[in-house]
C-alpha cells in the first residue's frame, strides 16, 4: 500500500484533511509507518485547537485512563505499582557499533536496540486508537521553538502533553524534509485494570541519528511524555552541535529591593534537592527545563514548557502556597497516584486536612492499615505522586517568554558540606560548580558513607546524550564570546548539626535566593574562601529581617558557612574519582579546579590552624589566582 492508502485506511476524514494540510511528505511517511508497525484500529489527529483539545480530555475519562474529580476540571490518574518513576535501567541511547557514550551513559547498539524495540511494538495498538499530536520546544515565533511530533495510544500522555506544551501543529506546515523535528512514539501496551501489564518489557529506547524516541509498556509520564525528559536528551545532543545548551533550569525572575527590574536566574538541582520549591519563591518563568543561547554577547534562556509535572508529596499552604491554591481551585489539573476517596484528592504532607480512612491510591484499593508485601505501610499518595497543570494559572507567573539570565545557581544535597549559598570567581570555576554537584539518597543518615553520595553533572547526569568530557567542554566553551556571562552559585540547603538537626529552616532559601539576586546586581559585598565567594554576616542579617522577618544570629551564621576542611576534601576525590572513570576526555580545567581548591582547602587548615574555620576568619583573605579564569 501506499503511504496515502494507509493513512486513508485509517483515519476519517476530519484527521485526513488535518494531516494533509501541512503539506509535509516526511511527517506522512512517519505517521503511515507506524501504522503499519503498530497496527491501531484507527487514528485521530489533533492539532491542539480547543476542540480537539476537549475530545483528548474527555477520551482520557471515556476510556478509563482518567476519572473526573467533584471539583471541576479536575482529574486523577494511576500508573501501575512498579510503574511510578522513570526507568533508567531500561532507558537506553541507541548510537552505531563502536560508538561510546561513556561509562556514566546507558547505551546499546542501535541496530540491536532497533531490532528489540520493534519486535515488542509490532502489532502493539491492535484494539486501540491511535493519537498524532503537535508540540512546540519552547516559544513559537523564536529560535527556541523545535517541532515535536507525538504518535501514543494513551489518551492520557496526550492530554497531559497537551497541558504542558504549546501546539506545535503550524511548524509542521511546508517542511520538506524530517530534519530539525524530533519524533516521539509510545503504546501503553496490554492493559489489565486501565494500567500498563507488560512492564518487564518496558522500554526507553533514544535513536539519536533520527532523534526518534520509542517508548512502550509504561504510562508514567516521566517514561512517555515524551517531550519532557526524553525530549530533552536529544536536545541536550542538538546543543552540542549548535553550540547553545540545553538544562535542567528552572527559570525565575527575582524582583528587586529599588522596583523596576527582575534579575532572572536559572537553576539545576537533582530530584528532591529543592528546586521547585526554589523556582516559586519570587516569579516563575519555569520550573524545570530551558534552552540557553547567546545573542549579542548575552544569555538568554526560555522555558521549553508551559506547564508543571511537579512532585506532589508536601505541597501546602505554608511550604508551596502558590501550587497548593492552584490545585484546591476548579480548573483544569490531572492528579497521579494519590488517594481519591469520594471524588476528593489526599496526598502526603498536604496540611492540615482530615485523611480518610479508605479510598483508592496507587496500590488499589487502600486502607490505613494496608501494607506492601514487605510489611511496611503503604502511604496515602506515592513519594513520586505528581499533578499536571498549566503555569499560567499560578499566581506568581512571570509570561515572559526569553529573559536575559543573568545567574545559575546549581543546588545539591549534603549533611556536611559546602554552606548554604556560595558565588564562584568566574566562569569556569562556575562550571566546575556544576560538574561537581553531589546529592545523597533522601534517606541518607548523618554520617553516612561517601559512597552514598552521587555526582550529578550540571543535575543531567540521566539525560547527558553525549559523553559527559564533550558536555562540560561545551559549557566551558560556551562562554568565550560572552561580554558579561552570567554569574555562579551553588546553595545546599540540608546542612546538618552533630545531633542530626537541620541548620537552616525551609524558608531560609529565599534569603539564600535574594542574597544572590543582590550580587548579580553589585549591592552586597563577599568575603573570598578557599572555594568560593560567601555572603557577609551583616548582609545576611538584614536580608533575614526584610524577606522573613525574623533575626540571624552570628552563632547562626558560623554553624551554616564553618569552612569544613575535611569534608570538602574529601567531597573533591569523589568528584576526582567520579571523572577519572570516564573513558572519553575530561576538559582539563576540572582537574585544575580539583587540584587548586584542594591546595587551598589544606594550605587554609594550616594557616588557621583548624579543620573547621570559622567564616569570620575570611574577612581578610584573598581571592586565590588559581579560581580566576579570563572569562
Amino acid at each position: 500500500m501506499s503511504v496515502n492508502e494507509v493513512l486513508e485506511s485509517k483515519l476519517d476524514s476530519d484527521s485526513l484533511g488535518k494531516l494533509l494540510a501541512l503539506n509535509n511528505t516526511p511527517l506522512n511517511e512517519i505517521i503511515a509507518d507506524a501504522i503499519v508497525k503498530f497496527q491501531p484500529d484507527s487514528v485521530f489527529v489533533s492539532t491542539g485547537s480547543p476542540e480537539d483539545s476537549e475530545r483528548v480530555r474527555e477520551q482520557a475519562v471515556r476510556l478509563g485512563e482518567e476519572k473526573s474529580l467533584i471539583m471541576s476540571g479536575h482529574t486523577i490518574h494511576y500508573d501501575g505499582y512498579e510503574d511510578q518513576g522513570r526507568d533508567p535501567v531500561n532507558t537506553k541511547f541507541l548510537v552505531s557499533g563502536g560508538t561510546s557514550l561513556g561509562p556514566a551513559l546507558n547505551s546499546v547498539d542501535r541496530q540491536e536496540g532497533l531490532d528489540e524495540i520493534n519486535g515488542i511494538m509490532n502489532g502493539i495498538m491492535r484494539g486501540k486508537e491511535m493519537v498524532v499530536s503537535f508540540y512546540s520546544l519552547g516559544p513559537l515565533g523564536t529560535e527556541f521553538a523545535i517541532p515535536c511530533l507525538q504518535i501514543t495510544d494513551s489518551y492520557y500522555v496526550a492530554h497531559s502533553e497537551d497541558i504542558l506544551y504549546r501546539s506545535g501543529y503550524e511548524l509542521f506546515k511546508d517542511r520538506t524534509g524530517k530534519e530539525g523535528f524530533f519524533a516521539f512514539l509510545h503504546s501503553a501496551g496490554a492493559l489489565e485494570n486501565d494500567v500498563s501489564h507488560d512492564v518487564d518489557l518496558r522500554r526507553m529506547f533514544i535513536d539519536m541519528e533520527e532523534s526518534f524516541v520509542y517508548s512502550v509498556n509504561t504510562q508514567y509520564a516521566g517514561n512517555t511524555v515524551a517531550a519532557k525528559k526524553l525530549a530533552h536528551r536529544l536536545a541536550i545532543r542538538r546543543a552540542a552541535e549548535e553550540d547553545w545548551l540545553s538544562e535542567h533550569f528552572f527559570i525565575s525572575g527575582v524582583p528587586s529591593y529599588e522596583g523596576g527590574k527582575s534579575t532572572y536566574i536559572g537553576g539545576a538541582f537533582p530530584s528532591w534537592c529543592g528546586k521547585t520549591s526554589t523556582s516559586m519563591l519570587f516569579n516563575i518563568v519555569g520550573d524545570d527545563l530551558a534552552h540557553v543561547r547567546k545573542k549579542d554577547g548575552k544569555v538568554y534562556a526560555a522555558n521549553v514548557e508551559k506547564g508543571i509535572f511537579g512532585v506532589i508529596k508536601d505541597v501546602n499552604p505554608e511550604d508551596d502556597p502558590y501550587c497548593h491554591e492552584l490545585l484546591v481551585r476548579p480548573g483544569e489539573v490531572i492528579f497521579s497516584n494519590i488517594l481519591e476517596a469520594d471524588g476528593r484528592p489526599y496526598w502526603q504532607g498536604m496540611g492540615k486536612v482530615d485523611v480518610p480512612s479508605g479510598g483508592r491510591n496507587h496500590s488499589g484499593l487502600w486502607s490505613q492499615e494496608k501494607k506492601d508485601d514487605k510489611g511496611k505501610s503503604i502511604p496515602v499518595s506515592h513519594d513520586n505522586a505528581r499533578f499536571c497543570v498549566a503555569l499560567e494559572g499560578i499566581e506568581n507567573f512571570d509570561p515572559t517568554q526569553v529573559v536575559e539570565l543573568e545567574g545559575i545557581i546549581y543546588g545539591g544535597r549534603s549533611s556536611k558540606r559546602p554552606g548554604p549559598v556560595s558565588q564562584s570567581y568566574g566562569w569556569v570555576h562556575g562550571v566546575f560548580y556544576g560538574a561537581s554537584i553531589e546529592s545523597e539518597p533522601t534517606a541518607a543518615t548523618v554520617g553516612g558513607s561517601s559512597a552514598k553520595v552521587i555526582i550529578n553533572p550540571m543535575a543531567n547526569k540521566e539525560f547527558v546524550s553525549i559523553p559527559i568530557g564533550q558536555y562540560l567542554e561545551n559549557h566551558i566553551q560556551f562562554a568565550k564570546e560572552l561580554k558579561e556571562p552570567p554569574k555562579i552559585f551553588y546553595v545546599n540547603y540540608f546542612l546538618r548539626d552533630a545531633a542530626g538537626e537541620f541548620l537552616n529552616t525551609k524558608m531560609d532559601k529565599k534569603v539564600w535566593i535574594r542574597w544572590i539576586e543582590r550580587r548579580i546586581n553589585g549591592e552586597v559585598g563577599a568575603y573570598p574562601t578557599p572555594t568560593g565567594l560567601i555572603p557577609k554576616y551583616e548582609d545576611l542579617a538584614e536580608l533575614f529581617e526584610k524577606e522573613l522577618a525574623t533575626g540571624y544570629s552570628k552563632d547562626q551564621y558560623e554553624l551554616q558557612f564553618v569552612m569544613r576542611v575535611p569534608e570538602l576534601v574529601e567531597k573533591l576525590e569523589i568528584v576526582e574519582e567520579f571523572y577519572k572513570k570516564e573513558t572519553r576526555v575530561v576538559p582539563k580545567e576540572i582537574f585544575e579546579m580539583i587540584d587548586a581548591q584542594r591546595g587551598l582547602l589544606v594550605e587554609a587548615q594550616k594557616k588557621y590552624g583548624e579543620d573547621h574555620i570559622s567564616p569570620f576568619k575570611f574577612k581578610d583573605y584573598e581571592v586565590p589566582e588559581s579560581l580566576k579564569k579570563p572569562f
